[in-house]
């Protein structure tokens, strides 16, 4: 096995470091009036290919960050650190893997007269911070090939500052590389006809429910067999899943698996990762073969929804301490009743919608959208 390791600071304070020294541009805004300030969060997360060799990379980022200021006379940037403390106590976290190769720094940005922006003004701050931030830094660390070297995540502070005690993520394309039903449909031959109407449905032009009873009707008779077949030999977890359960565990969190897909592959994936729990769609099976039916209640992005606010509820805790992580338009819902919905590698609606849009690296990009360093030691 993999023994890579990776430090996950303990007890930062990092974000609260950062705010206490600009605490002289928020006056006497209250800490449960920080969501409702135009205070970002910002971390760059840029692959360190495209960076020089003659520095730690953090360097560049920030010439950078000073560069894109020029223009921003009205704002103020603040760099954030993780104390000593943090960084000794940290805890190491075996990753399973080596992950991707990156450099992240983090910021604060916020205007020199906060209290003065409306709400209305701060979203609309926010989105061209975002788009005008975004281009910036695609532009200074480009790669040779023309992929994505830079993944920037700009969250309300607020939501850096709100530990989640809930974290859910979506199965197919998420925390396994496959879709499910397209590995089913690949052995009876009705591949390309299940991936059709699979990507379709991920983009939104479908209805998710509609598309899934179609797919599911064209695996009747399909031995059950397949399912443990499947599972052992054409599902693999995707890079930085370990990781991510791992560290999110060791921060409080509990992890669930939520999927439109089918229990048993669910079962296998959150299992194999150590999570708390799973919701999936049953796989009906008749004289051990596949019915091509669908239970009554399909698991959907509006039942998604529902699983995680009941989930919620039953922890007693808030939504905005919940975080969801997804690919597909059916993981929207979820994303949108959560305090922040993270996309991975996620169709162009997807990241959109979503407060942060992991792209570079793995799922422990996860990580890095939340705020957190995760160093390999």
């Amino acid at each position: 096995m993999n023994t890579t390791t990776y430090a996950l600071p303990k007890n930062s304070q990092a974000w609260h470091d950062a705010l206490f020294k600009v605490a002289h541009l928020l006056s006497d805004v209250h800490h449960t009036m920080l969501k409702d300030l135009p205070i970002f969060a910002i971390t760059v997360v840029v692959s360190r290919s495209v960076l020089s060799s003659e520095n730690s990379g953090i360097e560049l980022l920030d010439e950078a960050m000073n560069r894109y200021m020029v223009n921003l006379s009205k704002w103020h940037l603040q760099m954030v650190y993780d104390d000593e403390a943090a960084k000794q106590a940290a805890d190491k976290i075996v990753a399973g893997m080596t992950l991707a190769d990156v450099v992240v720094s983090r910021y604060l940005l916020l205007p020199n007269d906060p209290e003065q922006m409306t709400k209305s003004k701060q979203e609309a701050a926010a989105r061209i911070i975002d788009e005008q931030l975004t281009h910036h830094l695609k532009q200074c660390f480009s790669s040779d090939d023309g992929k994505d070297a830079v993944d920037v995540h700009i969250l309300n502070i607020n939501q850096v500052l709100t530990a989640p005690k809930l974290v859910c993520f979506d199965m197919d394309s998420t925390l396994i590389e496959q879709e499910v039903i397209v590995e089913l449909a690949r052995m009876c031959g009705l591949a390309d006809k299940v991936s059709e109407i699979t990507e379709s449905a991920m983009r939104g032009e479908i209805d998710f429910a509609e598309s899934f009873a179609k797919r599911v009707a064209l695996l009747e008779n399909v031995p059950e067999s397949v399912v443990g077949e499947i599972i052992q030999k054409h599902i693999t977890i995707q890079p930085g899943a370990f990781a991510v359960i791992r560290a999110l565990k060791t921060l409080g969190a509990t992890t669930v698996l939520v999927s439109g897909g089918f229990e048993p592959f669910a079962q296998h994936v959150a299992q194999t990762l150590g999570m708390d729990e799973f919701h999936a769609n049953p796989l009906l099976v008749a004289d051990g073969k596949l019915t091509g039916l669908t239970d009554s209640n399909i698991l959907d992005g509006k039942q998604k929804a529902l699983i995680v606010e009941r989930t919620a509820n039953r922890m007693g805790i808030s939504l905005d301490e919940v975080v969801c992580v997804g690919d597909g338009a059916n993981d929207l819902p979820m994303m949108a009743v959560s305090g922040t919905g993270i996309a991975y590698k996620a169709k162009p609606i997807v990241a959109a919608k979503a407060d942060a849009a992991v792209n570079i690296t793995g799922l422990e990009g996860v990580l890095y959208a939340l705020g957190h360093r995760f160093d390999k030691v």
